[in-house]
């Protein structure tokens, strides 16, 4: 029934591609879409139109998310999967979008096994069947300017990708042109080595990612998108499983990174 998915998406996209109005400056503007080719970006547009056609976005607490904060969002999200296609966003259907960070409390357990309620402030959260949970100033901090090795909507939405596999734990479901092994020692060792790294207050990427793999496969993709040559530097290795799987090669095309 593959000509009928093609029928709806061709009716969608009839209806409800984004406006050139919306989409030109968000790519002439956004550092993050920077080095993307003509190509790259008529085929992000048609993603980002469906995504948001798919999804509901809400703002929380009174935020009113106009078109352009939207597109800006779904735009990001979509930057991920553009090599992968939509079908990797399939099963949850939200985004909740705060107005800043948003404050959240749980059950916390220490080292000797002690639970305690905690309360954090958060710029974002992803939930593996349910939404992705966002601050629009961290967004609209990111979209106006490039922070190297920061982008909560990219970092959220690679826990989306981790999740496929039923949890997040730095691996998401790898093509089968990759080994699990290779993408498993390479992950690992890179782990290892950042928390080395942090013992020494020395740390090649943002200190976040030592915290769990998971974390560690997020912040190495908001590296991979924002600043691959960092990347690509420290952690070579890293960089290469990325390219592998998310298809593309950030660094080589100065993706994201500011112009000297």
């Amino acid at each position: 029934m593959k000509w009928l998915e093609r029928w709806r998406i061709r009716r969608t996209l009839r209806h409800h591609t984004i406006a050139w109005r919306l989409w030109s400056p968000l790519m002439r503007n956004a550092a993050v879409f920077r080095g993307l080719s003509a190509v790259e970006r008529a085929h992000l547009r048609v993603l980002t139109s469906l995504f948001l056609y798919r999804k509901t976005l809400s703002g929380m607490q009174g935020l009113n998310l106009s078109p352009e904060m939207e597109v800006g969002i779904g735009a990001q999200a979509c930057l991920l999967i553009l090599k992968l296609g939509l079908d990797y966003y399939d099963g949850w259907s939200t985004v909740l979008v705060y107005p800043s960070a948003f404050r959240v409390t749980r059950d916390i357990s220490d080292d000797i096994g002690v639970v305690r309620r905690q309360a954090q402030m958060l710029s974002g959260e992803s939930w593996s069947r349910g939404p992705v949970i966002l601050s629009w100033d961290d967004i609209e901090a990111e979209l106006s300017s490039c922070h190297a090795g920061y982008n909560v909507v990219v970092h959220e939405f690679a826990h989306k990708l981790d999740m496929l596999n039923g949890r997040a734990n730095g691996m998401p479901p790898l093509h089968e042109d990759m080994l699990r092994e290779q993408w498993t020692m390479i992950f690992s060792q890179a782990f290892e080595r950042l928390q080395k790294e942090l013992e020494h207050h020395r740390p090649g990427i943002k200190a976040y990612g030592a915290t769990a793999p998971a974390e560690f496969f997020a912040v190495a993709s908001e590296y991979f998108f924002t600043d691959g040559q960092t990347l690509r530097n420290h952690y070579p290795a890293v960089y290469g499983q990325l390219v592998s799987f998310y298809r593309q090669d950030t660094a080589a095309n100065h993706r994201g990174q500011i112009a000297s």
